[in-house]
């Protein structure tokens, strides 16, 4: 097997990162990447100001009091927005003009909070990324690379199949919410099915709920439309409840030459998790390819690095930026009215 590329290569320089938002995302996961990173944490903001203290100390950096001190840098920090949907307009407001962003995914609730937030982005000139994380996971940048060198041909094939036990009581808010399982959670497969494949033409969807769970929706199919030579299909059911010896979290991907299958351990036994894993077959045996990293944190740290690399002027291209990912939640938003929608009626009686 060639090397495959596995990481984003870190910047020269960098600017210190503003965090808004003190939730659990935050200290699980931006933080500990960032400090694996070695960028450096300014502060963080939060409207509940005792909770942003009390993360803030346990990570050597101080807590804002107010939004005029958490944008005080100007456009020589790089701000982080951790936060909620609802709460992203009213932040994105006041950045300074002309900085760089890293927005927490989804890019609000639909896409017409979407079309709002890219509307502001223009306004204010803000170089804006979603953090659409997967993409940037070692397994996912290898498979990628793996594919540009041709070593898998053609792509055919994209099947992604989750059965799990996700533990949805570890986030109440998503108690009350009306779209919760595409919109919180299959829109990572669907922005990297999209980094990987480009945009499909149509969608057909049924999201649902379970009637052991109060959560809107945890179970989808979808079926995307790539044209004649391309399947791509995902089956992700969060109430597979029977132990963990059938569950799965895993891609299986078919070219003309050679087949890819990627595991994403976080999934399994979250939030404890799994290894990921990632297998190569170009034409012989299977072969499991080592890896750098799992998809938390690494892909956190790969998602921030090329965010720095565009705000240090190292990149020009800001990949996942907030234009890419509105082709994200136009899909979304496409599953969503597919799901609404009646699928094609079944002839009930013979024609004689």
């Amino acid at each position: 097997m060639p090397d495959l590329r596995q990481t984003i290569t870190p910047p020269k320089t960098s600017l210190p990162i503003v965090i808004f938002g003190a939730g659990s995302i935050v200290s699980d996961a931006h933080l500990p990447a960032y400090a694996q990173a070695g960028f450096a944490v300014a502060g963080i903001y939060d409207p509940d100001h005792a909770k942003a203290a009390a993360l803030a100390k346990a990570h050597g950096t101080r807590a804002f009091a107010s939004l005029t001190e958490a944008t005080a840098l100007g456009t020589q920090a790089l701000y982080d927005l951790a936060v909620p949907p609802a709460a992203l307009p009213g932040l994105l407001d006041a950045l300074p003009q002309g900085s760089t962003a890293l927005i927490q995914k989804p890019m609000g609730s639909d896409l017409a909070k979407a079309d709002k937030i890219i509307a502001t982005l223009r306004a204010r000139n803000i170089h804006a990324a979603v953090n659409f994380q997967l993409r940037f996971a070692p397994m996912c940048l290898a498979l990628k690379d793996a594919i540009a060198q041709g070593l898998l041909g053609d792509v055919v094939d994209f099947d992604a199949w989750l059965a799990l036990d996700t533990p949805w009581h570890l986030w109440a808010f998503l108690a009350d919410l009306p779209r919760v399982e595409i919109l919180l959670h299959s829109i990572h497969y669907l922005d990297f099915m999209r980094d990987l494949l480009g945009n499909p033409s149509g969608i057909s969807a049924r999201t649902m709920g379970h009637p052991s769970s109060s959560i809107s929706n945890t179970r989808t199919a979808l079926l995307m439309d790539y044209g004649p030579d391309l399947r791509a299909n995902l089956s992700i059911n969060h109430n597979h409840a029977f132990g963990r010896k059938f569950q799965a979290c895993e891609f299986r991907i078919c070219g003309t030459k050679g087949a890819a299958y990627l595991k994403m351990g976080v999934n399994l036994d979250y939030p404890k998790g799994e290894p990921d894993e990632l297998w190569l077959n170009t034409g012989g045996d299977w072969q499991q390819i080592p890896l750098v990293g799992n998809w938390f944190i690494a892909a956190f740290v790969g998602r921030i690095t090329q965010v720095m690399r565009f705000a240090t002027g190292e990149d020009t291209v800001l990949q996942g930026s907030a234009e890419d990912a509105w082709h994200t939640m136009a899909l979304v938003e496409a599953a969503y009215e597919s799901a609404a929608a009646p699928l094609h009626p079944i002839r009930t009686q013979p024609h004689v």
